[in-house]
């Protein structure tokens, strides 16, 4: 049995750690910093499972010994970005956590394919290959499903119909340089820029961008994990079946769409050993220079960690 370790029991780690087990995908290991708290929320989906047929091992530990040996490793600890918080602030804060967790894993779980949630995701991605020395293919960051997830679900309501008769994909960075593809978007099979007009599609796509923040200003405190767990849960199944998903993450790219050595959200082939190929879509001008700008705003934050140390 496959073994999946989800590092920080806050609302995102714990509902990942959920949504493997009730999909009896692999054993699941969930560990966090403070005592008693991963055990506790362990023991609770445990007892969930002969009414959810559960039949993988749930434990919770402080401890990364217990994580040993973990064919995937998601990263979901972390703080988000406070009150006054500048994303400096926010970015030094976080680097010192993922710094750390990765120092861990590379000890503990040395095959391991690494999946980052935390924010900044871009910048705490290149981190988290950095400090753990693994080949970047098997260090990715969680975020072009969930922008995705959330355009084809603004676009069902917009129109009325089905989540599920909505295709569509983002790619760039997780925010503002977010690059959304209309011409890939289908609904049951139909363009989208036939259903709707530019005005339409430009409101889809800000919303879109705004998806977190708008979650954030609804809920007062706390923000999404709802969408976010059910990303990272595709993302380890398509690694651990091996069936060569393509999903749309933040993965390395080393001269695919003409673009050099950068983390971007781009399609990706997954499989055991992770990002296995980067999917070249076919993009028009205006597509490959928002992308390319993407990748530049990412290379320069990513840059902000040398000067943190």
């Amino acid at each position: 049995m496959a073994k999946v370790t989800v590092v920080g029991a806050g609302f995102v780690g714990r509902t990942t750690a959920v949504r493997i087990a009730e999909s009896n995908l692999a054993d699941v290991c969930l560990l966090d910093v403070i005592e008693g708290w991963p055990q506790g929320l362990a023991l609770d989906i445990r007892h969930s499972a002969p009414v959810q047929g559960i039949e993988v091992s749930v434990v919770g530990t402080n401890d990364y010994a217990e994580s040993a040996g973990s064919d995937v490793v998601v990263i979901t600890a972390g703080l988000p970005r406070g009150p006054g918080m500048s994303r400096m602030d926010l970015l030094e804060k976080n680097a010192a956590i993922v710094g750390s967790v990765c120092d861990q894993v590379k000890v503990s779980s040395p095959d391991a394919v690494v999946i980052n949630v935390t924010n900044p995701l871009d910048e705490m991605t290149f981190l988290a290959a950095e400090r753990t020395g693994f080949p970047k293919s098997r260090v990715m960051g969680m975020a072009g499903i969930l922008d995705s997830a959330r355009l084809a679900a603004n676009i069902a309501e917009e129109l009325g119909v089905s989540p599920m008769s909505i295709k569509a994909m983002t790619l760039g960075s997780h925010g503002e340089q977010m690059v959304p593809l209309p011409r890939q978007a289908t609904v049951d099979g139909r363009p989208l820029e036939e259903m709707v007009d530019a005005e339409t599609l430009e409101r889809l796509f800000v919303r879109t961008r705004a998806g977190g923040s708008e979650i954030v200003g609804l809920l007062k405190k706390g923000s999404a994990f709802y969408a976010p767990s059910a990303a990272v849960a595709q993302m380890c199944a398509a690694i651990l079946s091996g069936d060569g998903g393509i999903l749309p993450v933040c993965a390395w790219v080393s001269g695919e769409y003409g673009i050099p050595d950068v983390y971007l959200g781009v399609p990706a082939r997954l499989g055991r050993g992770g990002v296995e190929e980067i999917v070249e879509l076919e993009l028009n001008d205006d597509e490959k220079a928002r992308l390319t700008e993407a990748a530049d705003a990412i290379r320069t934050r990513c840059a902000d960690l040398a000067a943190i140390g």
